[in-house]
């Protein structure tokens, strides 16, 4: 039996590289994003040169009512799901001082990254719980190194991200004894269009020491995780966080 996923958030970015790592490793994957696009097309396109199945799906998952249509629309298209990637996620509205921090911003943030993560998740669970399929069955969520360390220029964000890695752990045990895997992964600085604004900034830091590895991470890279996790190359494992950061996260001095 083939692997089905969808990724959500898979447009550009990370969730574009965990959508193709999953391609190359034998996947088909559904491919959604809140808008449709040519970037979100373009993605299913390249997934289908190498030689899997694919499909878009538009949906919010800020919108709980849309969750079940997501995942009806990618079993029609590919069959039953064997994966679900969380990658969807949104910023603040502005950066600031945390005193400054608007309802606006803070709830945005909790809708889509804690709040529609949790719930989509759930309605994935509750359908692969009792398929027993050939091969491995999962769920990665894609956090951030800001559920762990506060950057109190977006500390809603921090929150949300924070909320999201419990969904990891409590997911994982509650899916544990039908040998579903639950993971996370946390990246640190990764190069795409959302930190490219910040990226000579961080450059000169990253080769101060901020981070073991002096420099920022690859989408890929966190694709290939994703796509470990994914596949079940972890054995014995259950709620196991991977900090793709590049040391950013470890105990120096």
């Amino acid at each position: 039996m083939t692997q089905t996923a969808l990724v959500t958030g898979g447009r550009r970015g990370i969730g574009k590289a965990i959508a193709l790592a999953l391609a190359d490793n034998g996947f088909d994957v559904a491919v959604a994003d809140v808008v449709d696009s040519g970037e979100l097309s373009g993605v299913a396109a390249e997934i289908r040169a190498l030689g899997r199945a694919s499909v878009t799906i538009v949906g919010d998952i800020g919108n709980i009512g849309v969750h079940g249509r997501l995942l009806d629309e990618a079993e029609a298209a590919l069959g039953p799901l064997t994966t679900l990637v969380n990658n969807a996620g949104v910023s603040v509205l502005s950066r600031g001082d945390l005193l400054d921090v608007t309802p606006e911003s803070y709830d945005r943030c909790l809708a889509i990254n804690t709040r529609g993560t949790f719930f989509l998740t759930q309605a994935f669970a509750r359908r692969l719980s009792g398929r027993r399929p050939p091969g491995h069955r999962s769920i990665v969520t894609v956090t951030s190194t800001n559920a762990i360390a506060p950057s109190i220029a977006r500390g809603e964000y921090c929150i949300s991200k924070a909320g999201a890695s419990m969904i990891t752990k409590l997911f994982a045990a509650r899916l544990s004894d039908e040998g579903i895997g639950v993971y996370e992964i946390q990246p640190g600085f990764i190069e795409t269009d959302m930190t490219a604004p910040s990226k000579a900034k961080y450059d000169v830091l990253i080769d101060a020491g901020l981070t073991v590895i002096k420099r920022f991470g690859a989408p890929a890279e966190v694709g290939r995780i994703a796509a470990t996790l994914a596949a079940g190359l972890l054995p014995y494992t259950s709620g196991q966080v991977i900090q793709a950061d590049g040391g950013l996260l470890s105990v120096r001095y």
